[in-house]
């Protein structure tokens, strides 16, 4: 049986986030601190005592990295690039993942000859010319320090002899024997370390199994998403096992906001990871084993009243990454029942809504949006307004407010 966790209702948030920012003037983007310590509370019970390390692409605010990671359950920061990851270790910032291959042969050589970044950073590879990489970029430097790799693991389902494959195109490891491989071309080259494994189950982490009006759709999600489960289990230990014959491995890393509760359940996996769970935006509402609480919002104010029934907002074209569809446009989340007109979407500079609460909008007043992505929202916004309750208690920036665009 699945349950949903109650939170105030829409209306009130309206009401208490009005009062909150009257004094502002939009757009501005806010971000509920109660919201946040219940997203953030749900996903450690959800994690079974296993640590979590948070995913800096969704929250790209430096000070609210440090807030999360300062609660209990949470330790170490997966960037998404090396150049942030070198920021964020010069700040303070301890214990950075990078996600992702880097093919920056200068912030390779920056790492290799900084001795703290070196000891706090670990860079992802998943094929031998990463390695090559890395060594071109450091060869000859005097002072070059170890560099602690990670190895990433294609943990995508597939089916039918492949013509079927739920996940993320990222490893091409797949197998234990190609781990293995790898870790032993790693283990004969000076100056590198595998320290990590990691293996991100996309399909289960990010899919909500529970899509509205789609039953069909729902029950295949949950079909895949059983059987992917079953076959890493098995996939992912077997790998874990033959690395460890190579190498020492100080972590091994799997799941994210979507499948805390199952991923935790691996005896290989030593850590989980998680990002999107603490702003909860609008592609995380159709989960059935939790329910978040929305914490990051936008607000927009209404500028034309162009016909009976539309108000038209400032702005609101701000679309979120990935496969483009009506999923990953921001939600007009308060007033209740606002939509976009089919005609124009989410534009550049004005969006019209309508919807029986546009009857009521007068120039001014405020529509309050949830972007469909997490992170993504802080690349539109120098700062957070951080409120609690039905105050605002501090203004942070982004990434992009310290004048950091890293993509």
């Amino acid at each position: 049986m699945y349950l949903r966790r109650s939170y105030p209702a829409p209306m009130d948030d309206r009401q208490r986030y009005d009062r909150a920012t009257a004094h502002l003037e939009p757009p501005f983007a806010v971000l509920d601190l109660a919201a946040l310590r219940a997203n953030a509370a749900d996903m450690t019970r959800r994690a079974h005592g296993k640590p979590i390390r948070v995913a800096s692409k969704s929250i790209r605010s430096r000070p609210v990295l440090q807030r999360i990671l300062a609660m209990d359950g949470y330790t170490g920061t997966m960037a998404y690039t090396l150049p942030e990851a070198l920021w964020l270790a010069s700040t303070g910032l301890r214990d950075i993942l990078v996600a992702y291959p880097t093919a920056d042969r200068t912030a390779v050589t920056r790492l290799a000859t900084d001795p703290r970044a070196a000891r706090e950073i670990t860079l992802m590879v998943d094929r031998t010319d990463h390695l090559d990489l890395i060594e071109t970029a450091t060869a000859g430097l005097r002072d070059r320090h170890e560099i602690r790799l990670c190895l990433d693991v294609d943990a995508g389902y597939t089916a039918l002899g492949g013509r079927l494959r739920a996940g993320a195109l990222r490893s091409p490891v797949r197998d234990a024997d190609q781990a293995a491989d790898l870790a032993a071309d790693i283990a004969k080259r000076p100056g590198l370390r595998l320290t990590g494994l990691m293996a991100y189950e996309a399909q289960i982490a990010g899919v909500g199994d529970a899509p509205p009006g789609h039953p069909l759709t729902a029950r295949a999600i949950r079909w895949m998403q059983t059987r992917s489960r079953r076959e890493l289990i098995l996939r992912r230990g077997r790998i874990v096992q033959a690395v460890r014959q190579l190498a020492d491995l100080e972590f091994v890393n799997g799941g994210g906001t979507g499948s805390l509760a199952t991923t935790t359940r691996e005896k290989a996996v030593t850590e989980l990871t998680a990002g999107s769970g603490f702003y909860h935006p609008r592609l995380f509402d159709f989960y059935r084993g939790f329910t978040g609480r929305p914490a990051a919002l936008f607000a927009l104010p209404v500028v034309r009243r162009p016909a009976p029934g539309v108000a038209t907002v400032l702005g609101g074209g701000y679309t979120a990454s990935g496969a483009p569809g009506p999923d990953r446009l921001p939600q007009p989340y308060l007033p209740c029942g606002l939509r976009y007109d089919p005609r124009e979407g989410a534009g550049e500079v004005q969006t019209p809504l309508i919807g029986q609460p546009a009857e009521d909008l007068r120039l001014g007043d405020r529509v309050w949006f949830r972007h469909a992505k997490a992170g993504e929202l802080c690349e539109r916004f120098a700062t957070l307004h951080l409120i609690d309750g039905d105050e605002i208690v501090d203004e942070v920036p982004t990434y992009r407010g310290e004048g950091r665009t890293f993509l």
